[in-house]
């Protein structure tokens, strides 16, 4: 599933990976309580659309990172015992720490560069 995740976010950032991955719990549930009430079900790929407003401004990072979770979705609910909604939330989790360390870094090379100004 790293594939997956790396493709969301190096095409739309953590912020906004995050922000989908959101979406794509939302829509998971959306299919999954059609199913349960056995109401009509418009499917993950068009309650994804509808959550994340990639319709609105299709480009090929918006296309990249839709695939994408079109892809963890499905290979998600094939598995046996994977609850779908949790695997959303753990990989969330791993975007939001990647998040965090990549400020990290960027703010400890902005340092070491004030430094190195400083030093001149």
């Amino acid at each position: 599933m790293t594939p997956f995740r790396a493709i969301v976010v190096n095409a739309l950032g953590v912020d906004e990976g995050l922000r989908w991955l959101e979406a794509a719990r939302q829509a998971h549930r959306r299919v999954t309580e059609a199913e349960r009430d056995r109401s009509y079900n418009f499917g993950f790929a068009h309650y994804l659309d509808t959550a994340t407003g990639a319709h609105e401004d299709i480009t090929l990072p918006v296309a990249a990172a839709f695939e994408a979770l079109k892809g963890m979705y499905e290979v998600a609910r094939r598995e046996s015992g994977v609850d779908v909604d949790v695997y959303f939330e753990c990989v969330a989790q791993v975007c939001s720490r990647l998040g965090d360390a990549r400020r990290d870094r960027q703010q400890q090379l902005e340092q070491g560069r004030e430094r190195r100004v400083a030093a001149r």
